[in-house]
């Protein structure tokens, strides 16, 4: 009896030799097709790619290479609200009082926000009203709101809000300030990010490791609502869900998202991009790059 099932054991574990060597070769495969791609962006790109059922199908690509966040630090945000809520310093359906006035980094100067830099600009007629911190939270992801977001980074305090996300793993990461705080920003003192971290970031909400069960399922619900889905979406077939957020600056384009793939598999993938000479082929070409790693999961 013992004797028969050795050929067994053997023909197993040559399979899954060669499954893993057919595994490898297409990993390489896939990380060649991405660089090439890349090689045709003008402009800096780096790319961070995990499936979260298989670690061994990963693409990392100038992932510790740093980039000013734009608008994708308003996930450590959210993160921070959640996390803060959890501890009993706040609560998500307590009002607090919109406003327009903020205080620069710099020197404690005043500034405001302009409604015409802003992608949400229903929410400036609501200044000097009482809104729930979890409405201009909602606003803060799907529609990138700068106005919710300086209200809200206020609340939370951005060098906790760092703290927490050196916990989740995220070691380079840096949110320093609200938005349009030109006083900072002529200092070079930008809120910045790497692809690693922010991998690190939506791995962490992915896996329910980001907050509790119920405030990570709540992350995910609020980031698949996402209105602006022109790069890791973009080319995907319709009905796939992805959970992201996105970050753009004058030649500066981000995606972070959390993919749903129908084979019930879910990766993450981080698309960062700088210098890019022409935005939106730029985009594009990002959304391709995505559409190549939704076809390998397949």
């Amino acid at each position: 009896m013992i004797k028969s099932l050795k050929p067994i054991l053997l023909v197993a574990l040559f399979s899954i030799v060669i499954s893993c060597n057919d595994n490898s070769k297409s990993i390489d495969k896939l990380k060649s097709s991405i660089e090439n791609q890349i090689s045709k962006i003008d402009g800096d790109v780096a790319v961070a790619f995990l499936d979260l059922s298989d670690a061994n199908n990963q693409v990392f690509i100038n992932v510790d290479e740093k980039f000013h966040a734009a608008s994708t630090m308003k996930v450590p945000v959210m993160i921070e609200l959640y996390k803060q809520q959890a501890e009993g310093k706040l609560n998500l359906n307590d009002s607090i009082l919109l406003k327009n006035q903020f205080k620069s980094i710099v020197d404690g100067s005043l500034y405001s926000m302009d409604i015409g830099e802003d992608s949400d600009d229903v929410i400036y007629s609501k200044i000097g009203m009482q809104q729930k911190m979890y409405d201009l939270m909602y606003s803060m992801i799907i529609l990138s709101s700068n106005l919710a977001t300086n209200v809200l980074i206020e609340v939370v305090d951005a060098k906790k809000t760092t703290a927490t996300m050196r916990t989740l793993g995220a070691d380079k990461i840096q949110v320093l300030r609200g938005v349009e705080d030109m006083k900072a920003y002529e200092q070079g003192l930008s809120n910045s990010t790497t692809a690693n971290d922010l991998l690190m970031i939506m791995k962490a909400i992915a896996t329910g490791k980001a907050g509790t069960k119920e405030a990570t399922e709540k992350m995910i619900a609020i980031l698949k609502d996402q209105k602006w889905n022109d790069m890791i979406p973009k080319y995907l077939p319709k009905g796939v869900e992805v959970a992201h957020k996105t970050g753009s600056i004058t030649g500066v384009h981000h995606d972070a998202a959390i993919v749903f793939h129908p084979n019930g598999k879910k990766y993450v993938l981080v698309l960062l991009s700088k210098n890019l000479k022409d935005f939106d082929k730029g985009t594009d070409q990002l959304a391709q790059i995505s559409k190549s790693i939704y076809d390998f999961m397949n």
